[in-house]
């Protein structure tokens, strides 16, 4: 059972969170300032941690930056300032996403969530799908036991793609993501990776297809 961490010294909203956290099946630790989240970190294994900024004793910055420093888990900081600034800090000493007091919380759950599986994908070296197994570690595609070895900007196309199935990807974020924001070549190369990953493919039991989406991008699709 995933494991989350609430640490805030409001009573009322660490039981909010609390309660539409379980209500989601999820295990929670709360805490009602930052020494006794550190605690808690030190003595449960948790997979993620939603962190109020004014907390006494430790505020919700300097837990975050400590957590950053020993534990690879998402962080979401609730707060009740709005302004870029603190936002901005926040981000800066290692926070994965912001949510400002009074917050929607099915808004609050659909973070969760994300981060969750953000992270899941970021850690995982290995993505199923369909019949196909991708080893990040060896850049490989494994379809039924039967492994070729792929180039590192189609493997990792697949891997984006793939890591969220069913998703559209424009080619703008994929070219974002893979070949890094500062790129300045066309926006036609996705195209052409798509072309010989289609190829590599090809009369190959999968397990899935790459669909393009006209006007948009791609997506991956399970066929079994």
């Amino acid at each position: 059972m995933v494991r989350i961490l609430v640490a805030d010294d409001d009573a009322h909203i660490r039981r909010l969170i609390a309660h539409y956290l379980e209500q989601e099946g999820f295990m929670i630790i709360e805490a009602q300032d930052g020494e006794e989240a550190w605690r808690k970190l030190e003595e449960y294994r948790m997979d993620l941690a939603v962190v109020d900024v004014m907390m006494p004793y430790k505020d919700g910055w300097v837990l975050t930056e400590e957590i950053r420093a020993l534990f690879d888990i998402p962080i979401l900081m609730v707060t009740a300032r709005g302004e870029s600034q603190d936002k901005l800090k926040g981000f800066k000493v290692g926070t994965d996403d912001y949510l400002v007091k009074p917050f929607d919380p099915l808004e609050m759950i659909a973070r969760v969530k994300a981060l969750l599986k953000r992270y899941r994908i970021a850690a995982s070296h290995v993505l199923h799908i369909g019949n196909t197994k991708l080893d990040r570690k060896r850049l490989e595609m494994v379809i039924r036991n039967e492994s070729t070895t792929l180039p590192l900007k189609e493997f990792e196309l697949l891997f984006v793609l793939g890591s969220e199935e069913g998703k559209i990807f424009t080619r703008e974020q994929l070219i974002e993501r893979i070949w890094g924001y500062d790129y300045e070549g066309d926006e036609r190369t996705v195209d052409v990776h798509i072309k010989r990953l289609r190829e590599r493919c090809a009369e190959r039991d999968t397990g899935f297809v790459i669909t393009t989406i006209r006007g948009l991008g791609y997506k991956v699709e399970v066929t079994t």
